[in-house]
């Protein structure tokens, strides 16, 4: 055997001094290297679109802004404020039956009722997979989150083909003799579209807080004399206060700023402000359009912010606790301590089938029906239109096949960004909230906006010295879709680091490890159950990403299914609801195999 000469200590000390520069820079450079990728991707983009808002006719002015403020049409009796009126007389008038809260006060009360409706859908499923055990448990716990995942315009097309004026609710009130009733387009329905799409979230966060409770302080209350009443509302209600405000928040946020849903089922009738923003667009007003979109954003960031600050003092940590054990969905017993709670939870069921699988099971329904009855017609026609299509038209497997390719191509940068900007957010130094608020921002931006801001952006070009870059259709759809991923797999990511215990870390450090290091052989495979369920949220929500989606692809071969479902709904339901039902199969199994694969994750 040779002995190791001087020259190879040597260069082995030197080896070593360079990997421990690289691992204590690492995290920096990654975190420089996700800034310049979120100002390429977003910020940029973004920022063209907010500077029409502002620089009109070659001039900067703030005129349209002002124009907004004041009309009534956005901003109801409030505008009177920026008219120079007393705010004791607008305060009269808004307590009056003859109130105006104009677009913008309507877009704030549906988005409260709809996180109200979310919430109390979601809490009494969070109690039953969090304190219940039953066969196909974690399976019902893996779907909760579907509705949430799928893309708008599906769940609109659900609730068309189901509460439309043909839709099954009206057939099924035929049935038994009750005469049709109008639903589309009605507020009634967009609450119930929201709750669909919200309220696993609500279910989803506050299931892992339930989950978090430690028994042995429910035992110890008990044990003081405490009765099974008075030991929940002392000590398992304050653990799930936080967790329920936290889906509220979020929930508050994603209605404040979707539009397919609320264009599809109310139309201009119940017009919110991403509608207008949406309708300014197509009008080729982008100043109106960027004035509205940075007060709604505002207002959303400002939500975010909140929401963020209360998060950091309220973060569920399920370290070295007991969980409540879960009780057998069967009855030991008829008695009515027994019953009561079950009774209940099938009350829910009925409503839970009413509200989140009437809409799936009639998209499925309204797949294979036509005039004279059950038929596999809609289906042929995706097929004869894969082999007959035009250029211009679409074909059902190339969208198939660009959904699949965006997705991971959005997966491929979204789950490294989010793990970064999870490490930055949740290190601790001055102004952390703030970073994290300005990071967040892709979930208060609403896609429209991105969308735009990437095509008049990078897809038509600008000019460094003598070179003019642009990017592609298909760069540009992934970067929308990694953009709009990303926050989800910092929410997922996040919680976890958050409750990983920090005296492993500093005894790593303290027998010489890096943060790299650390974080790499340390944190990571603790919160590994998160890093999956974060990609399992960006492939899925990339499937379904619509807004920014269908501007992109405008004239391009680039379509995805969200696009191909919109456009066949065009010519008529049957050919949307088939394709619907091809996009949620292809999510649907997507994200149980990336779920499973995870297991149980801190976060969303």
């Amino acid at each position: 055997m040779t002995e190791p000469t001087t020259a190879d200590a040597e260069t082995e000390t030197v080896m070593r001094r360079v990997q421990n520069r690289v691992e204590r820079r690492a995290i920096a450079a990654l975190a420089v290297a996700t800034t310049l990728v979120l100002v390429a991707l977003f910020y940029y983009p973004v920022a063209t679109v907010f500077l029409e808002s502002i620089y009109v006719q070659g001039a900067l002015t703030f005129s349209v802004f002002l124009e907004v403020l004041r009309d009534p049409l956005y901003f109801g009796d409030f505008a009177r404020l920026f008219e120079g009126e007393s705010p004791f007389a607008v305060a009269a008038d808004l307590v009056s039956a003859d109130r105006r809260i104009g677009v913008i006060g309507f877009t704030a009360y549906q988005a409260a009722l709809s996180t109200l409706l979310s919430v109390i859908l979601g809490v009494p499923a969070a109690y039953l997979l969090a304190r219940y055990e039953f066969r196909g448990r974690r399976t019902l716990r893996a779907l909760t989150i579907l509705p949430f995942v799928l893309p708008s315009i599906m769940v609109a097309i659900g609730f068309v083909a189901t509460f439309g004026q043909n839709g099954t609710f009206n057939a099924a009130l035929g049935a038994v003799g009750l005469g049709s009733v109008s639903l589309v387009p009605s507020l009634e329905v967009i609450l119930l579209a929201h709750a669909f799409y919200n309220a696993p979230l609500v279910a989803r966060v506050t299931t892992a807080a339930w989950e978090s409770v430690d028994a042995s302080a429910i035992e110890t209350a008990r044990s003081l004399g405490a009765s099974p009443f008075r030991a929940f509302r002392d000590v398992v209600a304050p653990q799930l206060y936080p967790a329920v405000l936290m889906g509220g928040a979020l929930t508050f946020v994603f209605t404040f700023g979707t539009f397919p849903i609320v264009l599809a089922l109310g139309g201009f009738q119940f017009a919110t402000v991403e509608v207008f923003v949406y309708r300014q667009i197509q009008d080729l007003n982008y100043a109106e359009a960027a004035a509205l979109a940075i007060i709604e954003l505002l207002i959303s960031l400002g939500v975010l912010y909140g929401y963020l600050r209360y998060e950091a003092t309220h973060v569920v940590r399920s370290r070295g606790i007991r969980p409540l054990p879960r009780r057998s969905l069967s009855p030991p017993s008829l008695s009515v301590r027994e019953l009561a709670p079950r009774f209940g939870l099938a009350l829910y069921g009925v409503v839970a089938l009413f509200v989140f699988v009437s809409p799936v099971l009639s998209l499925l329904y309204a797949s294979v029906s036509g005039s004279s009855g059950l038929t596999l017609e809609h289906y042929r026609f995706l097929l004869e239109r894969q082999e007959t299509a035009a250029a211009f038209q679409v074909r059902p497997w190339d969208a198939v096949r660009n959904s699949l390719l965006f997705a991971l191509g959005a997966l491929a940068i979204a789950l490294p960004m989010g793990v970064v900007v999870s490490v930055l957010t949740t290190r601790r130094y001055r102004g952390r909230k703030l970073v994290d608020a300005v990071l967040m921002a892709p979930l208060a931006v609403s896609g429209i906006i991105v969308g735009i801001g990437l095509l008049r952006g990078p897809v038509f070009g600008f000019e460094i010295g003598s070179w003019r870059i642009s990017v592609a259709g298909a760069v540009a759809i992934v970067a929308a879709h990694a953009v709009s991923c990303y926050p989800f797999v910092v929410r997922t990511v996040a919680p976890g680091l958050e409750s990983v215990d920090r005296s492993l870390i500093e005894s790593a450090r303290a027998l010489g490890a890096s943060r790299t290091r650390a974080l790499v052989d340390i944190e990571l495979p603790l919160i590994w159950p998160g890093v999956v369920a974060g990609a399992a949220f960006a492939f899925a929500i990339s499937m379904g990403e619509f807004s920014s989606t269908v501007i992109l692809a405008t004239g391009t071969d680039q379509y995805t299914m969200p696009v191909a479902i919109e456009r066949f709904r065009g010519r008529r339901l049957g050919p949307a609801t088939a394709m619907g039902v091809v996009l949620l199969v292809v999510t649907s199994i997507s994200f149980i195999v990336i779920d499973r694969l995870g297991g149980e994750s801190f976060g969303i």
